[in-house]
């Protein structure tokens, strides 16, 4: 990782540790005056988003749902692109936005430091659309309390070149964890990647909690200290493997393309991107189950145009949206019904993004030091921080 980004890593430390803090105490949610209706659009709403997740048709026609949304409510859509959770955290800590399509890593930290409020459900008409497994996802509720309505969800992958691991696909994750001579008789040193950022320590509790019983591990995002320090010993021991830690999906396109890495950590997105542009690859769940994301839309507590962003917020759930969506990007819809009809899906789009693969995936949520058990010794988001820095700078 460059010196740059560990850096950052490290500011932005400050700000986990004091709302994680407060999280691993166990403080409460802040109180939130839930609106009771929708008013008259402040012709504006805007929105943080990944990329790819606000598309007005600008670099494919097809690939549009904002100008309807833009016609029918007078509510002008401004996007603001963010590469990472911390980057969308600090962005809404900032203040000035109405929306973020958060992570699970991001969701909790956003709702115990008060910058998001409850959103009333009731004002989402189609609410009952949602899977019902994602509904009261522990990534955006809280004490029964609804802080955002999900958008969009998916996988992380095992993506691999298919050359050169010849006939025989990979079945474990030990191809980036362990040093191996892969099929094309070279060594994976130099040629893996893994997800940038503190999150990443739970796919290697994952791992762990396979090939290593002995530790105990139920929940990757609930670790007790020996749990934890296992998993960072492992991504020590990775770090002498790792090209790099890919920051963006971009970026791993173009080094699965021209910089020689055959396996990594990926998004349905990447692979198919890739495919398409006939590229040698292909992705799977590994046998050990994987982490994996469900986003979520959540309002600014101070959101600038709160009625604009209630539309949107019922707006993303529309069928058509839902799957354009899920196309685009390669994520699944959070309404299943989405899966069916949608030209530019087809009719194994969800399939192919992974929607079989649902009970296979630990969703991604910030860690805090209650372990649910009615115990405080997890460790909670700002000690993966400063780990994940450790890691990084290991090599």
């Amino acid at each position: 990782m460059n010196t740059k980004l560990i850096q950052k890593a490290l500011g932005l430390l400050a700000l986990a540790s004091i709302v994680l803090t407060a999280c691993g105490g166990g403080a409460a949610v802040p109180a939130s005056n839930v609106q009771q209706s929708i008013g008259k659009g402040e012709g504006e709403v805007d929105i943080i988003a990944w990329a790819g997740y606000i598309e007005r048709g600008a670099t494919d026609k097809n690939y549009d749902w904002v100008t309807q949304f833009e016609k029918e409510t007078g509510c002008a859509v401004k996007d603001k692109v963010a590469s990472t959770s911390d980057e969308m955290v600090t962005l809404m800590n900032q203040g000035g936005f109405d929306l973020v399509t958060a992570s699970g890593d991001a969701s909790l930290r956003l709702v115990y430091g008060g910058t998001v409020q409850e959103v009333n459900i009731a004002l989402i008409k189609d609410w009952n659309r949602i899977d019902q497994r994602l509904q009261n996802g522990g990534w955006h509720t809280v004490n029964g309390k609804h802080y955002g309505v999900p958008y969009q969800w998916g996988p992380n992958v095992l993506m691999y070149n298919t050359q050169a691991f010849g006939d025989t696909a990979p079945a474990s994750w030990n191809v980036v964890f362990e040093e191996m001579t892969l099929a094309d008789g070279k060594s994976n040193k130099g040629r893996v990647q893994a997800y940038v950022g503190p999150i990443y320590i739970a796919d290697a509790a994952v791992y762990l909690k396979a090939h290593k019983p002995e530790l105990g591990i139920t929940d990757p995002y609930e670790l007790t200290k020996p749990q934890f320090d296992a998993a960072v010993a492992l991504l020590k021991q990775q770090r002498q493997l790792v090209q790099r830690y890919w920051p963006d999906a971009t970026s791993q396109i173009d080094d699965f393309t021209n910089e020689g890495v055959v396996a990594g950590t990926s998004w349905p997105y990447q692979v198919n991107t890739l495919v398409a542009a006939g590229q040698p690859i292909a992705s799977l769940v590994p046998s050990e189950g994987t982490t994996g994301w469900a986003d979520t839309t959540m309002m600014h507590a101070k959101a600038p145009h709160p009625n604009c962003a209630y539309m949107w917020l019922g707006w993303s759930l529309n069928k058509k949206l839902q799957g354009d969506l899920a196309s685009w990007f390669g994520s699944v819809p959070v309404t299943p019904d989405a899966c069916q009809g949608n030209d530019l899906l087809g009719a194994e789009g969800c399939k192919t993004n992974g929607i079989d693969n649902f009970d296979k995936i630990a969703f991604w949520k910030t860690p805090i030091a209650d372990c649910g058990n009615g115990k405080q010794d997890c460790v909670p988001y700002s000690e993966w921080t400063k780990a994940y820095v450790d890691i990084t700078g290991s090599k």
